[in-house]
């Protein structure tokens, strides 16, 4: 799987609290002062994948959970009027292991803001470890081996 470092989001990131992505991808130039667009849709055309993996897995000195979004902003912080274009379930922590992907979905099609990035969200928390990738991509890795359905 081809991996660009500017559409790179994290890179085995540290996660013990909620937290924004390490990279935030900047959409500008959007337009310019006299023909301006707050908004633009990265979701059409090529197919671009968004994917979330489990580094390290997470532990925890009790329950914990993590929700993964994807998000927009007109701030890089993406504190200002963020926009959740995409967002996982509340993972348990027994669902946190090491090597495990968490999503790799197409990028849905929709208005995003001139900064995107990915938010980690720890619900009954804190996390004491955990590692987290999220990148965009073209070419995700989605083979499944399935059970032969014959007999010899």
């Amino acid at each position: 799987m081809y991996i660009d470092k500017q559409a790179e989001f994290s890179d085995s990131q540290a996660v013990t609290a909620s937290a924004v992505s390490t990279n935030v991808y900047d959409l500008a130039p959007i337009g310019n002062s006299v023909n301006s667009n707050a908004v633009r849709d990265i979701g059409v055309g090529e197919d671009v994948y968004l994917v979330v993996q489990v580094d390290t897995a997470a532990t925890a000195a009790g329950a914990a959970t993590v929700t993964v979004t994807l998000e927009s902003s007109s701030t890089e912080d993406l504190a200002t009027d963020p926009t959740v274009h995409f967002s996982t379930t509340a993972y348990a922590l027994a669902d946190l292991t090491g090597g495990k992907t968490l999503a790799a979905i197409k990028l849905p099609a929709d208005a995003y803001q001139q900064y995107v990035g990915v938010r980690y969200t720890v619900a009954t928390g804190p996390l004491t470890a955990g590692e987290f990738s999220a990148f965009l991509t073209k070419d995700v890795q989605a083979f499944r081996a399935y059970a032969k359905g014959y007999n010899f």
